[in-house]
Parts: C-alpha cells; structure tokens; sequence
C-alpha cells in the first residue's frame, strides 16, 4: 500500500509539473465604458474561472492591488472620528487611538483631493491630541509633523486647542522651519499633471518640491488619468520619480479590468497589457475586446499574450450580438485560449495573419468564397473542423507522450540513484549487526534499519511510477496520428550524484 502511495503521489507530481496551468489574468480593451464589452468580459472571465484547473488572478484582486479602495465612504468616516473623539474627551483614549488608527486606514484609500485631505488632517490632530494626554509626546509631536510638513504655516483653532497644545505645535512649526530638507522632484509622461502628496494637491509637473525626509503617499491626475497610488521615500539630497501616466491612466479596475484605447494604437494597447501583467505577477494576459469591422457582424475576440516574452501566442474569437455571449461560444473560446484547440465554432488566425475582423474573405461576384478562405457570413461555421481538428490533435498526443516518456525515463533514473544509495545503508548496517542481529541498544543501527526500508519503499514506487509513465507514454503515442509534418524529436537523460535531469527537443 504504501509502495503504491508514493507511485500515486509520483504520478501526481510528474502531472503538476508538466501540465500546471500558468497564472493567467483577463483583462479588456476599447472603450472601457462599454457596457457590451463589460459584460462579455465579465462572462468570459465566469466561464474561465469555472474550470477546476486555472489559477486565475479575479477582479477583486485586480482592483486591491493596483487602485484599493476604501470599505467606508466620507460620511461614515467622519462619524467615526466624531465617535473616537467622543472616546478622547471621556478618557478612553486607547479606544480613541484605535478608532482614528482604523479611520486613517481607510482615508488613504479615498479618491485623492481637498474632502480627503481635510479629512487626514483632522485624524492626524485628533492624534496628536490623544498621544499628548496618553503621555506619549513622541507618537504626539509626529502626528502634528504629519500636517505642517505639508501645510507648514498650518494654525490650530484657539476656540479648540487649548494654549499649552498650541504652544508646542507652533515650537514645532519653529522646527520644521530650521530642519534639513530633501528635494523631491516629480515628472510625468503627461504634460502638467495634478501632483497629490497624502491627497493634497501640491503642484503640476514636472514639480520640484524641498520635504522633510519621510514616506508620503504620491499620486498624479491628469483629467480622467489617474495614476497607481504609491508610497514614496523622500530621502538623500534627490529623490527623482517618472510616473508613466499614459500606461497608467490607461488602466481602470471598474467595472471590470480594463485598458483604454484612445489613441487606436493596437500594439501599444498589448505592449501595456504585458508590462501589467509583470505588474501583477502572472505569466500571461489574455486581452479581450470587442471588433466592429467596417461591415459584417461585431467580434468577441481574445489574445493570449506571454508576459515573460512578450510575445502573442493565440488569438480567437466568435460572433456576437447585444450584451450576452452565447454559452457554447464562451466555453469553446476559453478551451482555445487555454489549451489552443480550434472548435467548429470559433475562429482562428487566417493562414496570412489577418483575422477576419481585419480582413473579410474575398467573394466572387456571385457572392460564393473562394476557396480556402474563412465563411465569415456563416451564422455557426466559423472554421472548418475536418482537417484542423486532425492537425491540432495529433502534435497534442505526440506531445503528451514525449513528456510522458521524459517524466518515466527521469523517474527511473531516480530510483537508480535510490538503489546505490540504499547499498549504502545496507552496507553499513551489515558492519553493526551481531550474529545478525540488531541491538536494541544500537540507535544508529535502528536508524540505518529505518532508512533502509524507507530507500526500498521509494525505490518500489519510482520503479511502478516511472514504468507506467512510459507505457502511458507509448500508448499515447500509438494512439495519435502520423502526421507528414511531424518534426524529429528527441528525449535525453542524465543521471549523476547530484540528480537526474530529463530533457525534451524537437519542435512541435
């Protein structure tokens, strides 16, 4: 039983390291206002995510990492600063210090602008004021730092802070006018974007601004171009940031994933979608859209792009009309985006590279297709299933037994290398016994013993595992087609002290 666990869990694990799907994101272009584009995305995106097997990065994730937004609106945070400051002049000052800590938390993500500014300073004050009657001057005077490093010549309300807390804020104000400063200057691919430090507006680009060294929150606007919101550290004689806010100001999480396409450049729309991808770690984006050729029906169509090469892999799409996409339609284009089969029902890139929504098939004067071309007046047929079907099936099953091949040869080298190594114990243990037997006594003999059965169990499995891994291999391989244009392909194994390597070449 257990020989045959571990031969399971090496099957598994061979599967997994083949045939793991790659961390893959959807994402929209065009008009992201569209609610036709909107919706399909968000079907295509239900449809992909529906499979077991992908890893897919969802919107939620998409918007918390790029643009967070915040769980509570003005309103309500302003209630609870009234609420903490209730807790501060009752004496409930860790309950105060906690409810303002939560408030600035969620004030951060508040969309940048004079409303959130006014907001953090009255957090920061409250603070200020709270630390003070905590004892805690330092945590205090940091809070106040928080505001005049901003708006220096900041006056507190007499009517509200009594005169020993006015006292120390302007000793402090005195200070923040004799303190070292560092220069931060901003540019922008954008020509005079709105500057934003802990959301208030300091300037336009390119801007040059002399801080107290520090971590402040920067954002750019540039009318609907809004940038990633980011920390920065103000430090050292210079601190110089770019913000790409063409690449940027693109880029919008609601109401779903999506990249604007205001200029029409088409390789600058999949040039920013793999420098997001990179952004967000995944190892491809699939970039989906909407095609309305100058005649002809409207396209749902989808790009797969590898963000480590930037290249395209695959592109596809099906015909659609109104806001829902047909299910099957759906279903049939996320199995060719994801695994590069051609269904009867989606089309494909044209043998030339154009796709139909770039390059209508030419017709006769009596409206027929020439031959060879894509039908794209056929409501259903989009590709022909026959011959594709046939050449897209058979590098699959070739291509399956080749690493299944690989995956046996490697295992079976493992177990080559377990074989010497349990010679090894069994050696050694064959030096400690007496009369051939065992000491009780004898820990390193028991612990040889242990090692040793373990060696004959993994040895047992990586034998069964890797001779059915070949003969799955094989059997694929019987199964699929000779195709006349299959390439040579070579399998390689390499075993030393160190492991056992396995490599596949040939092009597929």
């Amino acid at each position: 039983m257990q020989g045959l666990r571990i031969t399971l869990l090496l099957l598994t694990f061979a599967s997994a390291s083949s045939f793991a799907a790659p961390r893959r994101m959807v994402v929209a272009s065009g008009d992201c206002k569209d609610a036709e584009l909107s919706s399909q995305a968000n079907a295509f995106l239900g449809a992909l995510t529906s499979r077991p097997e992908q890893d897919i990065l969802g919107s939620d994730r998409f918007a918390e990492r790029l643009f967070p937004q915040p769980t509570k609106s003005y309103e309500d945070l302003q209630r609870q600063l009234d609420a903490a400051q209730d807790h501060f002049y009752e004496s409930r000052n860790g309950k105060a210090a906690q409810a303002i800590d939560e408030a600035l938390q969620q004030i951060v993500r508040l969309p940048v602008g004079e409303a959130r500014w006014k907001l953090f300073v009255s957090a920061q004050l409250l603070h200020g004021l709270n630390y003070r009657a905590m004892n805690r001057q330092k945590e205090s005077d940091a809070a106040f730092r928080n505001v005049l490093r901003l708006q220096p010549d900041y006056t507190l309300d007499p009517e509200y802070f009594a005169p020993s807390v006015r006292q120390g804020f302007d000793k402090l104000k005195k200070e923040f006018a004799r303190a070292r400063k560092v220069k931060l200057s901003v540019k922008s691919t954008l020509p005079s974007s709105d500057v934003y430090l802990d959301g208030l507006k300091v300037g336009q680009t390119p801007l040059m601004l002399d801080l107290l060294a520090g971590t402040y929150d920067l954002a750019l606007v540039k009318g609907e171009a809004v940038s990633f919101p980011r920390q920065v550290q103000v430090q050292g004689p210079d601190t110089p940031m770019l913000v790409d806010l063409t690449y940027e100001g693109s880029i919008s999480a609601s109401p779903f994933p999506c990249l604007a396409t205001g200029d029409g450049s088409d390789e600058r729309t999949l040039s920013h979608a793999v420098r997001l991808g990179g952004t967000l770690g995944v190892e491809e984006v699939i970039v989906v859209r909407l095609e309305h050729p100058s005649s002809g029906p409207k396209w749902f169509a989808a790009t797969v792009l590898n963000v480590e090469g930037g290249q395209k892999l695959r592109e596809g799409g099906f015909k659609t009309q109104g806001l829902d996409a047909p299910t099957e339609a759906l279903s049939a284009l996320v199995d060719f985006v994801t695994t590069g089969r051609s269904p009867s029902n989606l089309v494909v890139m044209n043998s030339n590279g154009k796709a139909p929504w770039e390059q209508p098939s030419p017709t006769d004067k009596t409206g027929a297709s020439h031959a060879g071309s894509l039908d794209v007046s056929a409501p259903d047929l989009l590709l022909d299933s026959g011959a594709n079907a046939h050449a897209s099936s058979t590098p699959s099953l070739r291509v399956a037994s080749y690493v299944l091949v690989g995956v046996g040869a490697a295992t079976l080298g493992g177990a080559g290398i377990v074989r010497l190594l349990a010679q090894k114990d069994a050696d050694a243990l064959d030096k400690r016994l007496h009369d051939g037997r065992i000491l009780s006594t004898d820990q390193e003999a028991l612990k040889l013993r242990d090692s040793l059965a373990t060696k004959s169990n993994l040895l047992t499995g990586l034998l069964v595992g890797g001779g059915a891994s070949v003969a799955a291999g094989a059997v694929l391989y019987l199964l699929s087609p000779d195709s006349p244009s299959s390439r040579p392909v070579s399998v390689g194994v390499s075993v030393d002290g160190a492991g056992v390597a396995t490599s596949v070449s040939g092009r597929f």
